[in-house]
């Protein structure tokens, strides 16, 4: 397939260079470094873990807990919160 593409200044020179002390066609080496890089997985980068940080979130009210979801919503919204 014929295209044109522009490459940077110095991938031009790299592969142009590479051309010259290779003797291999500049489209040969254009297509198989691009077919070396394709081939390869990208790298992902390392990410540092994912931390919690736990907080006091004071007390409750009185007759609240935490033990039950279900039960604190229905105590704090009403059983409009379904």
């Amino acid at each position: 397939m014929r295209t044109t593409i522009t490459l940077d200044e110095d991938v031009a020179a790299k592969l142009k260079s590479l051309s010259r002390r290779s003797g291999r066609a500049f489209r040969d080496l254009v297509n198989d470094t691009l077919r070396r890089g394709l081939a390869r997985p990208p790298a992902v980068p390392a990410r540092e873990p994912f931390k919690v940080q736990a907080r006091d979130l004071g007390s409750l009210r009185p007759g609240l807990s935490l033990d039950s979801v279900a039960d604190l919503l229905e105590q704090v919204e009403g059983p409009v919160h379904r």
